[in-house]
């Protein structure tokens, strides 16, 4: 009896001597709009050792997302492309009106990975010397609707729809286009930077599509998870705005 009230007595010293992040370890569920993906594979480690909690990143498009909320999909956190549908969760209650806020603001090109192929984007799509370019769906995909935007300005959406694949997000796009089933892409900055692949690209005028700001909310369901809130806290630390901005992104005010 002795020797074990000697070992539970050790277990508890022990656990008190632990760090108060391992005492408390949980697990948030992101859900992540497609173009933030290497973001937050660069991300994940420093939030795991600062916060000791774990983090699991499901990647997709934010209309998928979504859907999957108002569903009762088990995610935590979303961190959206865009701001309307973390709006929209917060209006409908899915969402905690309070954690929204702009963790990072994108930016959008187009891309081939044929060097050489364009300097002027808006030269090369309305010389229209490609087969098939691609997008990313805009009903579901943030880029999407804003590469749909551009070209509209550009007077070109309507004419080039026998020559535009869409793909569910934009992820997908990057790939579509990086195989060569597309000659060129509308992607995320981030993607380009990321993928480090050789090849053309051309930032698109901000001016030409709404502003990409993509917003953070935590889920209600979630409301009670520790790890949850420390993830929407650790994305505004000089850490993960550092990483944030060397992917491409534009910040928004601390």
């Amino acid at each position: 009896m002795t020797s074990l009230r000697s070992f539970l007595v050790m277990l508890c010293i022990a656990a008190a001597q632990l760090p108060a992040s391992q005492a408390r370890a949980a697990e948030v569920v992101a859900a992540t709009a497609a173009n933030f993906a290497a973001a937050m594979a660069r991300i994940e480690p420093g939030f795991e050792q600062a916060s000791g909690h774990q983090l699991t990143i499901v990647l997709g498009s934010s209309g998928k997302f979504l859907q999957q909320i108002q569903q009762g999909a088990p995610f935590d956190v979303l961190l959206s492309a865009d701001a309307e549908r973390p709006e929209l969760l917060a209006r409908s209650g899915l969402g905690v009106p309070a954690s929204r806020f702009t963790y990072a603001i994108g930016r959008l090109v187009l891309w081939s990975p044929q060097p050489g192929a364009f300097s002027d984007g808006e030269a090369y799509l309305k010389a229209g010397a490609f087969r098939h370019l691609a997008i990313a769906n805009p009903v579901v995909a943030p880029y999407g609707a804003a590469a749909q935007r551009a070209l509209e300005q550009f007077g070109l959406w309507a004419g080039l729809q026998d020559r535009i694949v869409r793909a569910e997000d934009i992820g997908q796009v990057y790939a579509m286009a990086g195989s060569g089933a597309a000659e060129a892409a509308f992607v995320a900055y981030s993607s380009v930077l990321a993928g480090g692949k050789p090849g053309s690209q051309w930032r698109v005028p901000q001016n030409l599509y709404p502003p990409l700001k993509q917003d953070a909310i935590l889920i209600t369901r979630a409301q009670n998870n520790p790890a949850a809130k420390a993830l929407l806290d650790y994305l505004k630390t000089p850490a993960a705005r550092e990483v944030i901005a060397a992917l491409g992104y534009d910040l928004p005010a601390p």
